[in-house]
């Protein structure tokens, strides 16, 4: 009898030893087990060796600067002639999370997105999904090259919100409000609306991308008829190599819909550089400099060089969980479904098959995220209607990695803006189909609190 005690001790024991290690395979067979300042730069464990060479050479273009053309170095000429930096890596330091800028600080890893009401044409919003402002078109871009005037300069102005818990805590939350001064153009139309956005981690993208539309779908079906209030939707964007309508599900309203038009977007709106997706630059007829301005190429980064940061975007890997046989960890899990926080941040999903991208293919990821958008309420609405979100909506972000922003990036500002500096912050601005959740938050004991947060912190 005691060997049969024994054996089934420890039988148990591995299996529970094999379930905390699978838990920790955020990203399936891609994940590194780092969890240091270069956490978010490894590439996907599953690489093979051959195709490891594409990796370092999308990174290199990813990390390093672009300048204006004319100059010696053609494959990286053809920066502006309007930009907001001269690098992927700039807004996406350490391939990690950007955050608003600090007292006088230029504004580097966050940008400001414009745009006018949408019309109820379904035609004027198909291909760009905004309303450009006839000015400033559909970002505001705060430099330039030399001899081009930027756009506007930027400052945020942050405005003290309290919140109260059940227990009697009271939380300071602040809400930005966006100022713009030098405006090298003109006034902007009197009814443009602004949309702050920190730039996202780049980890797991491609993981994301292999995830079928079928699955997101039947999420959305089973949110839609449940008692929850949950009603996640696909924003349905403009796929330029398609010519199509299609889902989206990049970008912080799912406007874009793979990681190749999500990169090339980047290199058009941030950098100015066209490429093969979007030929043209970003001048309105009002910026007449920017129209004559040099070129450094048709289009300017190749369709190599594109494929290149492509590869490099859709095969960085995802950290492992940390911590998860800690008590406190495995209680805050638990307070996490408890709050009903998973009915849109949902811990598992499987990719499909990519016949280009073995590695990410049939893999068991943790993302914690549905990809659909989601009504957050009046506290984060932002008026700015991208394709079919609305100015409330936002698609609900992966939380893998959550836990290592600090070590990654030296902050821990989450939300589309940047505006909460730490997890509880972000909780508490949770409205709309999310109310629910944030009532059973701020009904928690501190001890509960402090349990979920771990539970966070160790993803």
């Amino acid at each position: 009898m005691r060997k049969i005690t024994s054996f089934i001790f420890l039988s148990c024991c591995i299996f529970n030893l094999a379930v905390s290690a699978q838990s920790s395979y955020s990203g399936g067979d891609t994940t590194v087990f780092v969890a240091d300042k270069n956490a978010f730069s490894k590439p996907a464990s599953n690489l093979a060796l051959t195709r490891r060479d594409r990796f370092f050479i999308g990174n290199a273009f990813f990390k390093n600067p672009w300048v204006s053309a004319p100059a010696s170095t053609t494959a990286r000429d053809g920066l502006g002639p309007l930009f907001n930096t001269n690098a992927c890596q700039s807004c996406h330091v350490k391939d990690g999370r950007g955050r608003p800028p600090n007292n006088n600080e230029r504004m580097t890893s966050m940008l400001v997105r414009v745009g006018l009401p949408h019309t109820g044409d379904p035609d004027a919003t198909k291909v760009a999904g905004v309303v450009a402002d006839p000015v400033y078109g559909s970002q505001i871009q705060n430099r330039a090259i030399q001899g081009v005037p930027p756009e506007a300069s930027v400052k945020i102005e942050w405005t003290p919100v309290e919140f109260r818990m059940n227990d009697g805590e009271v939380v300071t939350l602040r809400a930005p409000k966006v100022h713009f001064s030098h405006l090298s153009y003109g006034p902007l139309h009197e009814q443009a609306a602004f949309s702050l956005r920190v730039a996202p981690a780049m980890i797991g993208l491609g993981l994301l991308e292999a995830v079928p539309n079928e699955t997101l779908n039947e999420i959305a079906a089973r949110q839609a008829s449940s008692d929850e209030n949950i009603s996640g939707r696909r924003n349905m964007v403009w796929d330029v190599e398609l010519q199509a309508t299609v889902p989206g599900r990049f970008g912080w309203k799912a406007g874009q819909p793979t990681v190749k038009q999500q990169v090339a977007s980047a290199f058009a709106g941030d950098m100015g550089i066209t490429s093969s997706l979007f030929p043209e630059q970003p001048c309105t007829n009002k910026q007449t400099k920017c129209i004559s301005a040099p070129s450094g190429g048709n289009p300017e980064v190749s369709n190599e060089f594109l494929d290149f940061v492509t590869f490099y975007s859709k095969t960085l890997a995802v950290p492992a969980r940390r911590n998860t046989d800690d008590e406190e960890v495995k209680q805050g899990e638990k307070l996490f479904q408890q709050a009903g926080c998973n009915s849109c941040h949902i811990e598992t999903l499987y990719t499909g098959v990519d016949k280009d991208f073995p590695e990410l293919s049939t893999q068991k990821i943790h993302p914690y995220t549905d990809l659909l958008l989601h009504d957050m309420g009046a506290g984060l609405a932002d008026k700015f209607g991208e394709f079919e979100a609305e100015g409330s909506e936002w698609r609900t972000p992966p939380l893998w990695g959550i836990g290592l922003i600090r070590t990654v990036n030296g902050h821990t500002n989450l939300l589309h803006d940047g505006r909460a500096r730490n997890i509880e912050e972000a909780i508490l601005w949770h409205g709309g189909e999310a109310e629910l959740s944030r009532t059973r938050y701020i009904s928690l004991s501190k001890i509960q609190r402090e349990q979920l947060l771990k539970f966070l912190n160790s993803l």
